[in-house]
């Protein structure tokens, strides 16, 4: 649900590709409805109910628009340098200012003065985002406050729906909600992470090509399966499901599967199938939403594989 995990790093550096979304379309936000001006993107980002590209530094949303959401205002359609897409609103980038547009329940969609220059990084999930300037972390929305330990220092930030992680001298920092743990940051996560992300009530962090996981395990999503434990370079964690994008190009999904996002475990063998969504090698970024997913795929590669 943060912008686009990238193959290549950031978002920037990523190939374009065509957009291939997997799992829920009660929003029209699934499989076969992404505009055609969404193809060549460079970054995704799955949202609850609306899922946004970024092409050629503007924003294109697609999904359902009861608050707007899919209604990119002016200020997002060009140069626009990273994209976070929430429950039912839309955060981007722009020369180092975030814009928010859509749905506003508890301010997320008002950007605090403080986050209208110097963010390098922005994330958000539900009902609150995060942004990263000058190594320390804001946040608005239905969470405000942040710990002085995220003050100074982070490189990474992740927003789940009421909890929020950082990422410092390689270990996780978390705060906010912990009803299932998703705070309570494991020992091997205190060293040597590269890359975070949260979900509902669960957290998840990269080190050295495998995921750690924690917290809420209620659909699988805390227990780390062996396709997840090498040869990872991104992940995001949706709601309640995880994906992760492998070395090779390929992706793997696991947690909940009540929307078909994940590994159907009740075949034997097992299929993934989210794969007939065109969710096909080579895969150049992946994102995770709420019983979603999206990919961005090379348009070359077949739509089932």
């Amino acid at each position: 649900m943060i912008a686009t995990v990238s193959l290549y790093g950031t978002a920037d550096a990523a190939p374009t590709g065509e957009p291939r979304p997997w799992g829920s379309n009660d929003y029209q936000q699934g499989q076969g409805t992404v505009p055609a001006s969404a193809f060549g993107a460079s970054a995704v980002s799955a949202g609850g109910i609306t899922h946004l590209a970024l092409k050629d530094g503007g924003v294109v949303a697609w999904g359902n628009n009861s608050y707007g959401q899919a209604t990119v205002p002016a200020a997002a359609t060009s140069g626009v340098s990273a994209i976070a897409a929430g429950w039912a609103h839309g955060l981007a980038l722009k020369n180092g200012g975030v814009i928010a547009w859509g749905n506003g329940f508890y301010g997320q969609n008002v950007v605090p003065a403080a986050a209208t220059a110097g963010v390098t990084a922005i994330s958000t999930s539900a009902y609150f985002n995060l942004a990263l300037k000058n190594g320390g972390v804001l946040s608005w929305g239905s969470r405000t406050a942040v710990p002085a330990t995220v003050s100074s220092g982070v490189t990474a930030i992740a927003a789940g729906v009421d909890h929020g992680l950082a990422l410092k001298n390689g270990a996780v920092l978390g705060w906010g909600g912990n009803a299932k743990g998703q705070i309570t940051v494991p020992s091997a996560a205190t060293s040597g992470v590269t890359a975070i992300s949260a979900g509902f009530r669960h957290s998840i962090a990269l080190k050295n090509g495998a995921v750690i996981a924690w917290g809420d395990n209620t659909y699988g999503q805390a227990s780390v399966p062996p396709e997840a434990q090498s040869d990872v370079v991104a992940i995001d964690s949706g709601y309640n499901h995880n994906v992760v994008l492998k070395a090779d190009g390929s992706v793997f999904a696991w947690g909940s599967n009540l929307k078909q996002e994940s590994r159907d475990t009740s075949s034997e063998p097992p299929m993934d199938m989210w794969k007939f969504s065109g969710v096909c090698t080579p895969v150049y970024a992946v994102s995770a939403g709420d019983g979603t997913g999206v990919a961005l795929v090379d348009p070359a590669a077949p739509q089932f594989c």
